[in-house]
């Protein structure tokens, strides 16, 4: 999908109504449908390390938003959202978050508006807000009833990649007029990626099952595309779901890779039933006490924690390059 940040100069000009014959009016509806969602997110800036606004975007449901001024109250319906805010040091912004978002501690003061995909519009409107930042996960009728109370929403989603994650740090620092704090965030985790992977590279490539869920009602996984089968591959392992797309699974193709490693989330004590679990229990990982458990909300949430969550994936996979 694609996030498009139209430079400052195509916006004056939109604005004057030089293009396109007409400007943008006070009072008319200013998200509308691009009819253009696309792959990779890009993002386009202007020079100024300063935000100009109006600022339009076309953000990653294919709409184009265009926001008259910096905003001063947001609601972040997501938590890798939340946690770049965070980041990012616009914290003082953050009047609404939903029940999942739970890092940094300090988010616990913050009010929350509910779930992720049926936030609770009431609060929203309740909190004052100006803009609500978005993921996949949000209802178009939420979208929709948001829009006609005059609520802007931006829809920012670094699909399933991992160089997505930069490219939604680097909007959403332009549209809060933090270009200069985003980009030292994405030098940051980037030298982090590239530390780990130097340790890495050359190493014997083992193979690995990351375990997203288990039990009677099925097995998933990181299959291959998605953004976890490429940060195994990144830290030179060999994912062995990457014969199928998306995040379903089946116990028999488990059994019948043997993996050599196993990771799993430590919240929950996943690792306790899964070793005692048909079929797992009987995997070479278990028995060689080789599956390890991993803060898999650094990996799981596509934010600023990714290159952290990338580490300690890396850690798990060569141990011996981290000593």
């Amino acid at each position: 999908m694609k996030i498009k940040i139209i430079s400052v100069l195509t916006v004056t000009l939109l604005t004057m109504g030089i293009l396109s014959g007409c400007g943008v009016k006070n009072g008319e509806n200013d998200q509308v449908d691009s009819g253009n969602v696309e792959t990779p997110v890009e993002a386009e800036t202007a020079e100024d390390e300063h935000t100009v606004y109006p600022l339009t975007i076309e953000d990653s449901a294919g709409k184009t938003v265009i926001i008259e001024e910096k905003p001063e109250r947001i609601v972040s319906v997501a938590p890798s959202i939340t946690e770049t805010v965070f980041a990012l040091g616009a914290e003082g912004l953050l009047v609404g978050r939903t029940d999942y978002c739970d890092y940094p501690a300090e988010v616990s003061g913050v009010d929350s508006v509910g779930t992720l995909k049926e936030p609770n519009i009431e609060k929203i409107v309740e909190l004052d807000t100006d803009l609500v930042i978005a993921s996949t996960h949000f209802s178009d009728d939420v979208y929709e009833k948001l829009n006609e109370l005059g609520i802007k929403v931006v829809v920012l989603n670094p699909n399933d990649s991992f160089a997505g994650v930069y490219s939604v740090i680097e909007v959403l620092g332009e549209i809060l007029d933090l270009s200069e704090n985003a980009d030292k965030l994405n030098s940051e985790m980037k030298a982090t990626v590239a530390e780990v992977e130097e340790k890495v590279s050359g190493l014997t490539v083992p193979s690995v099952y990351y375990v997203v869920g288990y039990g009677e009602f099925g097995d998933f996984t990181a299959g291959g595309g998605t953004f976890i089968s490429e940060m195994i591959g990144m830290a030179n392992g060999k994912n062995i779901a990457d014969d199928v797309e998306g995040w379903s699974y089946s116990l028999e193709k488990i059994v019948e890779h043997d993996p050599e490693i196993v990771i799993v989330s430590k919240y929950y004590e996943t690792k306790a039933g899964l070793i005692e679990a048909n079929g797992y229990k009987d995997l070479s990982a278990v028995k060689a006490g080789n599956v390890f458990e991993i803060d898999s909300n650094m990996i799981d949430r596509q934010g600023p924690r990714i290159a952290e969550g990338f580490k300690a994936l890396a850690e798990i996979i060569h141990p011996d390059a981290f000593k």
